[in-house]
């Protein structure tokens, strides 16, 4: 029984100081896990444009974003020069590999990914992930072989590149089990192997979650045995909330799920018996705007 643990890094902070500390952690439960990283520069503050969104606020007062990601990471990009994350911290994401731990591209800039991948045209797109995989070439020595893209944001080019660069699986989707992926009645030949939970922003302050009983919710999700795939953020069970990710790596091996990478959940799939979806753009609860989405089953006809 597999839960998968997907470490999105999304800031030049969450580097720095959340990705060692989960490491450290990880290391004390003798687990290991998926870090993806973001590549080029932290441009977080021009994220502010989502305020314009439905639910962007909310999320924003329930989700503490000031104590979490500091007064400067919010600046960056705006009044602040944004660092190079890879340049600056290539050292600590070459550690997180020689530790065992499997590593993939989630964005080269990540604000300019989420914002901007919908409407996006296959020139951006290219560019966009091609910068990344050649910076991800630089640090780590040999290609990307996973993607998970920064705030579950896709279009069709992109999901038909993570097949022509060499992927073999991506996890840029959320759902409810692993699929192989049909856009626009195109298979992709790229697995999917979806976010399953909901992440701590979309619970904590929502419905009586706290920080202090976040890990009873997702425990009581995971109570019923299947394979899932968890999203943490080394912004958040990296730094203020790791001990909220303590107690649900306690509660999920006394489940009887077995943590794991990615990679060893897509090593135990029957790529042949995977059922194929369509991918769709809707909404999670707890979380602004449009994402991918696990759609129906595709069924093929005569």
């Amino acid at each position: 029984m597999k839960l998968a643990l997907k470490i999105d890094v999304d800031t030049y902070r969450g580097t720095l100081v959340g990705v060692p500390r989960l490491v450290a952690l990880l290391r004390r439960f003798e687990l290991k896990a998926s870090f993806f990283f973001s590549l080029g520069p932290d441009h977080t503050g021009r994220a502010v444009m989502r305020a314009l969104r439905p639910g962007f606020v909310r999320k924003v007062k329930r989700s503490s974003v000031l104590s979490h990601y500091g007064l400067k990471t919010l600046l960056y990009g705006t009044l602040l020069p944004g660092p190079d994350i890879g340049k600056s911290c290539a050292g600590i994401m070459k550690s997180v590999a020689e530790a065992g731990h499997e590593v993939g591209i989630h964005c080269w800039d990540h604000v300019k990914w989420q914002d901007g991948v919908e409407g996006a045209d296959q020139a951006w797109t290219e560019a966009q992930m091609e910068r990344a995989c050649k910076r991800f070439l630089e640090i780590f020595g040999n290609p990307a072989r996973a993607h998970a893209a920064a705030g579950w944001q896709m279009n069709p080019h992109a999901l038909r590149l993570t097949q022509r660069l060499g992927c073999a699986y991506s996890s840029d989707s959320r759902g409810a089990r692993p699929f192989m992926p049909i856009c626009n009645g195109e298979l992709v030949a790229c697995a999917q192997l979806p976010t399953t939970l909901p992440t701590l922003d979309e619970i904590i302050g929502a419905n009586g979650v706290t920080a202090e009983n976040a890990h009873e919710s997702l425990l009581a999700a995971t109570a019923k045995p299947q394979t899932q795939v968890y999203t943490l953020h080394a912004e958040l069970e990296g730094q203020k909330l790791e001990a909220v990710f303590e107690r649900l790596l306690e509660g999920w091996l006394a489940q009887g799920y077995q943590p794991c990478t990615l990679q060893e959940l897509h090593a135990s799939l029957d790529l042949n018996t995977l059922p194929r979806h369509e991918v769709v753009r809707g909404s999670v609860p707890g979380r602004s705007g449009t994402l991918m989405l696990q759609g129906d089953e595709f069924l093929a006809t005569a």
